[in-house]
């Protein structure tokens, strides 16, 4: 511990270097605006940073602390646009839109603001003490993960996802395989073969997952908004009045931040899994979780413990992808996998020696994703009010200020036209879905985990020549595939004995 304890000190004294203190807080800006912007999300934020760092000679701790605390800003920021008007910042906040925007509604958007704010700043905190204590174990620990323990782990998440269902389980399920559909779109990186490509070119490397957000959320929410104008009703978004959470609210939402940021720490150590998985994954078992005390919950219609779970785990998530690229080199998202590139840059190849070989650079960044968490609490939490300011904006200004703004980000991606066109058709696919009462989160969620699903899946039965027992062989799937049959079985057995119990309560007042 003590050894620890020196390692530290020398990353806060490289973290408290008036240099780094300025980078860090610069990036953190930064990063909480590119969040807010639809369509760009952390990658793209921490791709435009890197050769204006490189460009300025920076030292390549000062510019991983920049790179770092413009990711960390990155997933603060995406929570904002998710509340205000149900538009995801980045992909990470799409659960955050599920309770986030009808707590809006309710009047509540500043009290929904400063609370995730809380959630998230607690979920980094969370996986920034486990990466200082943790970092060895689990980095040995992501190892055992194989593409079969990947492939269960996806099964899991899908098994977590009837949560999401609601009352209308036909829909939920139509809306995830819909999900499923567009994402085997494109080449079959196996066989090489065109899959529903249709013969256009643009549709070879597959359906953007951007594109799929901006069009269900962005473009199919302010065709909505849209609709509502021209019908001659308001948008039903008052102006919150209160500007925090209070302390009462505090306590009814920590066991679900501390669920969620723990949660989302494991998960986001495993290289891939990524801030979206460990979101989705939260707010599917804290709704299960919840619902199972008390069936009065109102997850999706604005419940607290519905916003504060999916805000610490993605938070948490993005700060534990650090530790598969700290300690074995490997990109734990795909932000990760930038930063990696940055690195390559500095001559400098992250993996297990890196801790001996660069500890003013390793502790360094650590300790200022303490510093940067603090900034971002800070500056966010004071800004409340500014932000909740968003929802004066006249409709006529709103509805094509964010679309401008997300058909920006989508032709940032490609830079191509093509984007543009299928973000609309996705859109006004997403709008009928929406007029059916069909949900986008079982949706998205089919467009996150299918690709990943698949490509395991695949690697794993060729590795064995197509024999299926490797999907059941290490102690690792088997607990997996345990854990899945009990999200799926114990709620349904639980209700049925709820109901048993009140059966016979009721039986024995008759008598």
């Amino acid at each position: 511990m003590s050894g620890i304890l020196d390692q530290l000190a020398l990353g806060f004294g490289v973290a408290f270097t008036p240099m780094n203190l300025l980078v860090a807080a610069l990036g953190s800006f930064f990063g909480t605006i590119v969040g807010v912007l639809p369509g760009l999300g952390p990658i793209n934020g921490v791709a435009m940073l890197i050769p204006i760092a490189f460009a300025m000679n920076l030292p390549p701790e000062t510019a991983l602390i920049l790179l770092a605390a413009v990711y960390v800003g990155a997933e603060y920021g995406g929570r904002i646009t998710s509340i205000l008007i149900n538009v995801p910042g980045e992909a990470a906040a799409v659960m955050t839109t599920l309770d986030g925007y009808p707590l809006a509604r309710q009047g509540l958007a500043s009290v929904a603001l400063s609370l995730s704010a809380w959630s998230s700043f607690i979920g980094s905190l969370i996986a920034t003490l486990g990466i200082i204590l943790l970092a060895p174990l689990l980095a040995n620990w992501a190892l055992a993960f194989g593409p079969a323990e990947y492939f269960v782990l996806m099964v899991f998440a899908f098994c977590a996802l009837t949560s999401l269902l609601g009352d209308q389980p036909v829909k939920g399920v139509l809306a995830a395989m819909i999900g499923l559909a567009i994402s085997t779109v494109g080449v079959d990186a196996n066989s090489g073969v065109y899959r529903y490509a249709f013969d256009i070119p643009h549709l070879a490397d597959g359906i953007d997952f951007v594109v799929v957000v901006i069009g269900l959320f962005a473009v199919g929410e302010m065709l909505q908004m849209l609709e509502k104008v021209l019908s001659g009703h308001s948008i039903e978004v008052p102006v919150s009045g209160r500007k925090l959470f209070n302390f009462k609210e505090l306590k009814f939402t920590n066991g679900s931040t501390l669920r969620g940021g723990f949660l989302g720490f494991f998960l986001g150590v495993l290289p891939g899994a990524g801030a979206s998985v460990a979101s989705a994954v939260a707010y599917a078992n804290e709704k299960r979780y919840i619902e199972g005390k008390d069936p009065e919950a109102k997850f999706g219609k604005g419940d607290m413990r519905g916003l504060a779970a999916p805000e610490a785990a993605n938070n948490s998530a993005a700060t534990g992808s650090f530790i598969p690229m700290l300690t074995l080199g490997v990109p734990g998202s795909g932000t990760t996998a930038v930063m990696m590139g940055a690195l390559t840059l500095y001559n400098i190849t992250p993996g297990p020696v890196l801790f001996d070989a660069q500890p003013q650079l390793v502790w360094g960044l650590i300790a200022s994703l303490f510093v940067a968490n603090v900034m971002l609490f800070v500056m966010n939490v004071p800004m409340v009010r500014v932000f909740a300011s968003m929802l004066s904006i006249p409709s006529w200004l709103l509805v094509p200020g964010v679309l401008a703004i997300s058909f920006i980000g989508v032709y940032a991606i490609n830079a191509t036209t093509f984007d543009l066109v299928l973000v609309v058709i996705i859109g006004a696919l997403g709008y009928f879905l929406r007029k059916l009462n069909v949900p986008m989160a079982p949706m998205i969620l089919g467009v996150v985990l299918g690709t990943m699903m698949e490509q395991n899946l695949r690697r794993a039965l060729s590795i064995t020549n197509g024999e299926i027992g490797i999907l059941f062989h290490s102690g690792v799937a088997k607990g997996l595939w345990i854990a899945a049959l009990a999200v799926v079985i114990l709620p349904i057995a639980y209700r049925r004995l709820i109901r048993k119990r009140r059966g016979t309560k009721a039986g024995e007042q008759d008598e």
